[in-house]
């Protein structure tokens, strides 16, 4: 196979890593042992940052955008993986230190590799990504936690118009939670409510600037936001409470205090999804297939061409996307 196809670059533009299109060949590719025919990527908050050089993501340059892929097996020198095999590939540095997605083909180590549930379309795969998978990880903490119950207190979700916080609304409320919406768009709350979002509070009341304990409120959260509003979320969670944060949208500070983690004894449960092992990635997968209403999926997803990620990575990072974008990398 030696035609060319279109793939979105990370290169030095100006002294900073930016999107650039350009023409490869599998010769340019990694020599990893997978070779896998990307059907569809997906545009997260961390590729909007990669693309407009707004955020310094890409640690290695040249390097391929695009932190998940969707995509078949074409060939592998390892038993493991088969052409055909439908599979998905969620972070380990793809657009920091490995090739990503936003490509007609990658080349991948095999343990990256997840098979895709049979369950789920590549294109459904992609609406999930990595946005999805870490809204998953981010309920199974709190389920493991414990602290949540079915049909009683409030479980928040920060950030709920975005990609995670639109699946982490419609899986809280698939399993019976009471779900309050946090997002600083109006205009989403009727979204946010087919989602299963039963009450909606604001971000800018979730960002003032309060005392480390308020009264409590939130028996779990789910926090892409981070900043000003995780501290006041910390500070607003019941006793013995967990909140898992998994985003900073809204800054990577957290200006808080010890309180709410000495005198309510309240739990910040981290959620990494680049790095996770398999096992917890195959569960969450799993838990998603399961779980996840497919009617929501739909209405929360936008499927748009590569061709279109400029305009995209920066309506992403001004908070005028929703839900889930899914990108057609053949477009």
């Amino acid at each position: 196979m030696s035609e060319s196809f279109t793939a979105v670059v990370l290169d030095n533009v100006d002294g900073k890593p930016k999107g650039l299109f350009r023409e490869l060949t599998l010769a340019d590719l990694t020599d990893h042992e997978v070779l896998v025919e990307v059907a569809y990527s997906t545009l997260n908050y961390k590729d909007g940052l990669a693309f407009t050089g707004k955020g310094r993501i890409a640690r290695r340059t040249p390097v391929i955008a695009g932190a998940d892929l969707a995509g078949t097996v074409i060939s592998s020198r390892v038993p493991d993986w088969k052409p055909g095999d439908r599979v998905v590939v969620n972070g380990f540095g793809m657009t920091e230190t490995e090739g990503g997605g936003y490509t007609r083909y990658q080349r991948v180590k095999p343990e990256w590799l997840l098979r895709l549930p049979d369950g789920f379309s590549l294109e459904q795969a992609m609406a999930i990504g990595t946005a999805g998978y870490t809204a998953a990880l981010s309920v199974l903490a709190l389920e493991d936690w414990g602290k949540i119950e079915v049909g009683s207190g409030e479980v928040l979700v920060t950030g709920a118009g975005g990609g995670v916080g639109s699946i982490a609304v419609s899986l809280l409320a698939s399993r019976g939670y009471n779900v309050t919406a946090g997002t600083g768009r109006p205009e989403v709350q009727e979204y946010l409510r087919g989602l299963g979002a039963s009450a909606f509070v604001t971000r800018e009341e979730l960002a003032e600037k309060a005392n480390p304990l308020q009264k409590e409120r939130w028996t779990g959260a789910v926090d892409s936001v981070g900043s000003s509003v995780l501290a006041n979320v910390l500070a607003q969670t019941v006793y013995g409470g967990g909140v898992a944060a998994c985003g900073l949208a809204g800054g990577a500070d957290l200006p808080t205090t010890v309180m709410p983690f000495i005198l309510r004894g309240v739990t910040l449960l981290g959620i990494d999804s680049v790095m996770t092992p398999m096992p917890k990635r195959v569960r969450a997968w799993e838990f998603l297939d399961k779980v996840l209403n497919r009617d929501h999926l739909a209405a929360m997803t936008t499927v748009e061409p590569m061709s279109n990620l400029p305009a995209l990575a920066e309506a992403i990072l001004a908070g005028q996307t929703r839900g889930r974008v899914v990108i057609d990398v053949t477009k």
